[in-house]
């Protein structure tokens, strides 16, 4: 029997919350976009000059603030749980792939999850960990004479934009003290909304490919499994 299908763990489950969580970045993303626009808006009348009331400038300005902070905080909820979904998915992939066949991985399911959390290794180990498991899913006899995916490529490019640019909004914002600066700070959130977008997308692209890839095999194995019972039996 190729590999250890009694251990195989069933992903449905947790593949079903992590397309849910997914969704959930996308459409809360597409509200920080249309709050972002509304503050931009806001900025422009700002610099226009447009408010006649300073009174009503500064009330304007702190229902965005009170809006901005409400968007911020679902957000980072959202994407917090998501994250530790998504990691959970990770290493039951890993797991998984193993007790299809998959032999010689070099990335244990702890250490695919392990090197998103340390400084400089996290730019390449966390892609050559999800390439494996992409690469053992759909062949897990023959994954390393595989060619890689360029699904899992474009993934990775994606995070390490997004990561990027979220860190660039955080400075923006941070620094931000001159109305144009602020200007400046909600462009590069836009931008960064938008990549959190693409980003979402292409990973459910990928986890829905592995999953399917998975369970194919798993069929494969089962059923290679009940012919060698069927023969041991006529036999």
């Amino acid at each position: 029997m190729s590999g250890n299908i009694f251990k195989f763990k069933d992903a449905t489950q947790l593949t079903l919350w992590v397309r849910y969580m997914l969704y959930a970045q996308i459409v809360v993303a597409l509200i920080a976009i249309g709050s972002n626009y509304l503050e931009y808006q806001l900025l422009m009348d700002y610099q226009s000059g447009a408010y006649f009331s300073e009174e009503q400038a500064i009330a304007d300005g702190d229902a965005n603030d009170m809006r901005q902070l409400w968007v911020g905080l679902i957000y980072s909820l959202v994407f917090i749980v998501s994250g530790v979904m998504i990691l959970k998915w990770i290493y039951r992939a890993n797991f998984n792939a193993r007790q299809l066949g998959a032999t010689d991985m070099n990335f244990t399911p702890g250490w695919s999850i392990g090197y998103f959390f340390i400084p400089i290794f996290c730019i390449w180990k966390p892609f050559q960990a999800m390439k494996e498991i992409w690469l053992a899913s759909h062949d897990p006899e023959r994954w390393s004479l595989s060619d890689s995916s360029s699904t899992v490529n474009l993934w990775w490019l994606l995070w390490i934009v997004s990561n990027i640019l979220g860190q660039a909004e955080y400075k923006f914002a941070e620094r931000a003290e001159e109305l144009q600066e602020f200007v400046y700070a909600n462009m590069v959130s836009q931008v960064s909304e938008v990549s959190g977008i693409l980003l979402a997308l292409i990973t459910l692209n990928l986890v829905n490919h592995i999953y399917r890839a998975q369970t194919k095999a798993l069929a494969r194995v089962e059923q290679q499994t009940y012919q060698d019972a069927q023969q041991f039996v006529a036999g």
